[in-house]
C-alpha cells in the first residue's frame, strides 16, 4: 500500500461549550493539517497522486475555513467546532474527491499547537 501525506495550514478561532475552563473562552489557532491518502497501485506515471491535485483539494477545504470564527460556518452549527470534528469535516470532504478518483483516505491530522494533535481515520 502506498501512501502520499500533504500538510497545509489555517487559522481560525473558536469557542468550545460546555467543556470547562479557559476553551470556552473565544480563542483561535494556527492549525497545521496533514492529509493522507492512499492506494495499493501507482498509476502509469509512477505516481499514487501528484502532490499538487492532494494540495489542491485540501487548499479548497481549508479556504472555506481560514481566518474564519469556526463556530459560525455551517458544518458547526449544532456541534463543538473541536479539532476533533475539524478533523472529521476535512477527512469527508477529501472523500468525496478521492474515493471516486479510486484513492482512499488512510487519515487526517490536525495540530492546534506544537503538542497537540488528533487524527480521524475511517
Amino acid at each position: 500500500m502506498y501512501e502520499v501525506t500533504i500538510k497545509k495550514t489555517f487559522s481560525a478561532a473558536h469557542i468550545l461549550k460546555e467543556i470547562g475552563g479557559r476553551c470556552e473562552e473565544l480563542h483561535g489557532h494556527n492549525f497545521l493539517v496533514e492529509v493522507s491518502v492512499s492506494a495499493p497501485e501507482l498509476n502509469k506515471e509512477g505516481l499514487l497522486i501528484d502532490f499538487r491535485v492532494l494540495k489542491k483539494w485540501t487548499h479548497d477545504i481549508l479556504e472555506a475555513l481560514d481566518h474564519k470564527y469556526l463556530n459560525e460556518v455551517d458544518y458547526f452549527k449544532d456541534i463543538n467546532p473541536s479539532s476533533e470534528q475539524v478533523a472529521r469535516l476535512i477527512y469527508d470532504r477529501i472523500a468525496e474527491k478521492a474515493i471516486p478518483e479510486g484513492y482512499g483516505v488512510s487519515r487526517v491530522t490536525v495540530w492546534e499547537s506544537e503538542n497537540a494533535r488528533v487524527s480521524y481515520r475511517r
